[in-house]
């Protein structure tokens, strides 16, 4: 099979990951835009999840999926795309998305599910320092008070999230 120009193999029934990966790279490159995370079902749903150091606007969302859109055949294989942007509700995928939150707050959640709030001092492949905020409750008053700093490896962390306190 061929895709607008790029050879994939024909023994394949849905598009290739890779191929999809290759086209967000390619799009985003010289950007500060980046591939999370991308994913094909066998029903040729395909969906792409894309983040920036300085955010992402809908129109970054449009772009890639038009870019996508118009380098993959509908004759050859039919597909429903979605991009969206690694908002909120998206943990942590990548080191790069750690580093977009230094000096924010974010929320770890440990292989043993305690769950810690902190502001992200460090972000290293291996580990992440983090200075521990703590909700003190008094008289049905809360305060956040600082607590440690905590070194925290990475294979312990079962996902982190950006916090946003009103």
């Amino acid at each position: 099979m061929i895709l607008r120009g790029r050879a994939v193999p024909s023994f394949i029934d849905m598009i290739d990951l890779e191929l999809i990966k290759q086209l967000a790279e390619e799009e985003l490159a010289g950007t500060d835009l980046f591939l999370v995370y991308a994913k094909v079902s066998k029903d040729n749903a395909i969906n792409v999840v894309i983040d920036g150091d300085k955010g992402v606007t809908i129109e970054n969302c449009i772009g890639l999926s038009r870019y996508i859109e118009h380098e993959l055949d509908r004759d050859e294989e039919d597909f429903e795309l979605k991009v969206l942007s690694s908002g909120l509700e998206f943990p942590f995928a990548m080191l790069r998305q750690y580093k977009k939150y230094l000096d924010k707050r974010i929320a770890v959640t440990l292989n043993d599910d305690r769950q810690i709030q902190g502001v992200l001092q460090e972000a290293e492949k291996d580990h992440i320092v983090l200075l521990q905020e703590i909700e003190k409750i008094h008289k049905k008053r809360s305060k956040i008070v600082q607590g440690e700093v905590l070194r925290i490896p990475m294979t312990e962390i079962k996902q982190a999230k950006a916090v946003i306190k009103l």
